[in-house]
């Protein structure tokens, strides 16, 4: 199991996802003898997890079932332990495609933070690129480096735990594309220039307040950045539903006929929706 490669059978030592519904599911290890608890029953590894497919539907004890998913990136965000508040896949599609990042990429990302977006960097660029990713609370740092070799991505990335507004990424002239999602990114912009390629590479921040954003944009401009443009994605997501209405009565039917209705699909949005998560501000290091 890889985080970047697909692997079709569990295997002790495995990070797996347990589905037991689009808002229920959670990651286990795979170990021989352990048992893990749903509300289905228990879930006995040695017995109905190694040795399976992924995506196999296992039967838990109380004789209610489960699926046992291979962990991809965008599970690993809505699944992860939070040690920040995280990245979602709305944003770090766009952050993706707007930093043209691609196998062989070489990234610096600060900071590393619960690590919801370096697994979708280590994916996007893997099997030849490289992610180094700054992370100034050691422990957070710490924790991350762990979760990188459990989930076979540690040959891909290099965990540094510093304070990038004062000591940069650790390399120069390296880096394809830089990411920054601190609370002072301005302070940070003379150094990611610094890690980007001579000719030249893609800069993307990301600020929840637009105050962030306007000292951002006006230091990207006072160190030549170029196509300074900033975002906000928003999500709107509709649900598709069979909707059975009564046809008005207008006169013509005759007394006590039974009312006919009439039966179509519908799109309907939620009461609640997800609203403002941050901005994104993406910049281009000019050949100068």
């Amino acid at each position: 199991m890889s985080f970047v490669e697909y692997g079709e059978y569990i295997q002790e030592g495995d990070i797996s996802i347990v589905f037991l519904g689009h808002e229920s599911m959670f990651p286990i290890k795979v170990q021989h003898g352990a048992q893990t608890q749903t509300r289905y029953g228990v879930i006995r590894h040695s017995t109905d997890l190694i040795g399976k497919k992924y995506g196999s539907k296992v039967t838990c004890s109380k004789g209610g079932w489960v699926y046992i998913l291979h962990p991809t990136p965008e599970l690993w965000t809505v699944n992860l332990p939070h040690r920040t508040q995280i990245l979602y896949s709305t944003d770090i599609s766009m952050i993706l495609m707007m930093l043209e990042l691609k196998p062989g990429s070489i990234v610096c990302e600060s900071g590393t933070g619960s690590g919801s977006l370096s697994h979708s960097i280590i994916r996007t660029i893997a099997p030849t690129g490289h992610l180094y990713t700054v992370e100034f609370h050691q422990q957070r740092a710490e924790k991350a480096t762990e979760e990188f070799i459990a989930h076979r991505v540690a040959h891909l990335v290099t965990v540094k735990n510093q304070d990038v507004c004062k000591d940069g990424f650790g390399v120069v002239g390296v880096a394809d594309a830089v990411f920054l999602d601190i609370p002072s990114p301005w302070e940070a912009i003379v150094h990611a220039k610094a890690a980007i390629k001579q000719g030249g590479g893609r800069l993307c921040s990301f600020s929840p307040c637009i105050e962030q954003v306007q000292r951002t944009c006006l230091a990207l401009s006072e160190c030549g950045f170029e196509e300074i443009s900033t975002m906000e994605v928003l999500l709107r997501v509709y649900d598709v539903r069979t909707v059975s209405l009564p046809v008005p009565d207008l006169g013509s039917e005759p007394p006590g006929s039974q009312q006919a209705t009439v039966t179509y699909k519908s799109a309907v949005t939620p009461k609640e929706m997800a609203g403002h998560t941050g901005y994104l501000t993406f910049a281009t290091k000019s050949l100068l």
